[in-house]
């Protein structure tokens, strides 16, 4: 769908908007965008990870433009698309990444700190679509990409606020797409529903948990996130499964979600803790930004997957499934031949 470079100017593929855009995976997401052709609005509150992800852009041959603003603002964000529309051009893709977090059990999380999080990731997806719609319809083109996770379908001990997020962004999306179907719309919206990823968020989250925060494993590094979502926008479909961690977690649930319940009860603590020795924490994010251009990884490079056969296996679906297809057909038909050989033979 978003495969235009023969008829934008100077041969880009078109305009980006990535929130959360400054670090982590974001900021993966926009040094992906930027290197398949594409000039990147990176929508975010810190300024030196702006700076940086601007940079990245203008590396990549591309035009970056810094788009400081709170997802949790709408004003803010109609603002910045209104920006990103007057300095780059009509927006194409937007992709609805930024989030918070707190990692603590629930009663140890404040009104306040809950509310900031359910905002941020929550909200800032839905001020991020209504952003986006108001130029996508008006041109009937575009997509919009819902960075998810597994965790949207399986919540886990010590993250409540972010999982009851992410469940929402589901069921908002859904409507979403229903009404945009009612319509007859062009536009398309995608879920992309990622892994464990070594990012920054483990450095800056807000936590009360004894031990520095880690991902759960396995852990993916995020440029196998960013190239799902770049994938995602060029060949939209309805949603995609990154990791499979993330389908096995996602069926799993649907199979048998009590047992995941006692699962999760005996190992979720100590999975989401690392005791052993590790960068210290750069200061809470979850109210301002952290100073600093920090970049995509955390601190699990060490253990962090660089690649990932099941995201492979999606994108290349269509081939793959073809290949089975041949395969059987000419399977069927040579033992038909075998068998035709071993017929009787009638005069």
């Amino acid at each position: 769908m978003m495969r235009r470079s023969a008829d934008q100017p100077g041969g880009r593929r078109g305009v980006v908007v990535v929130t959360g855009g400054s670090a982590g995976l974001g900021r993966a997401i926009v040094r992906q965008f930027a290197r398949r052709g594409y000039d990147v609005g990176v929508l975010a509150r810190g300024e030196d990870g702006l700076a940086g992800a601007v940079a990245d852009v203008a590396a990549a041959g591309r035009r970056g433009l810094a788009l400081p603003a709170d997802v949790a603002d709408a004003a803010g964000v109609q603002e910045a698309a209104e920006r990103a529309r007057a300095e780059l051009g009509p927006v194409d893709v937007w992709v609805n990444n930024a989030m918070a977090s707190v990692f603590a059990p629930f009663p140890q999380i404040t009104p306040e700190e809950f509310e900031r999080a359910t905002v941020t990731t929550y909200l800032g997806h839905v001020n991020g679509t209504r952003a986006a719609l108001r130029h996508m319809m008006a041109r009937d083109h575009g997509v919009i990409i819902q960075v998810g996770s597994a965790l949207a379908f399986r919540g886990i001990p010590l993250q409540s606020a972010y999982c009851g997020a992410k469940h929402a962004i589901v069921g908002f999306t859904e409507s979403v797409l229903t009404e945009l179907l009612h319509d007859g719309s062009n536009v398309r919206v995608v879920m992309v529903h990622m892994p464990a990823l070594n990012t920054v968020q483990f450095n800056w989250v807000c936590s009360r948990l004894r031990h520095h925060p880690r991902p759960v494993p396995p852990i993916y590094q995020p440029e196998v996130g960013a190239r799902a979502v770049v994938h995602a926008a060029e060949h939209p479909r309805r949603s995609m499964w990154v990791g499979v961690s993330t389908v096995a977690t996602i069926l799993g649930n649907r199979i048998a979600p009590a047992l995941l319940d006692r699962y999760l009860a005996r190992t979720g603590y100590a999975s989401q803790q690392a005791p052993d020795d590790h960068n210290p924490m750069l200061g809470e994010n979850i109210f301002y930004p952290v100073p600093g251009d920090h970049g995509a990884h955390g601190d699990f490079d060490d253990r962090a997957h660089a690649h990932s056969p099941e995201l492979w296996l999606s994108q290349h679906r269509r081939g793959v499934l073809a290949a089975v297809v041949t395969a059987a057909g000419m399977g069927v038909g040579a033992g038909m031949g075998v068998g035709a050989d071993r017929m009787p033979r009638h005069r």
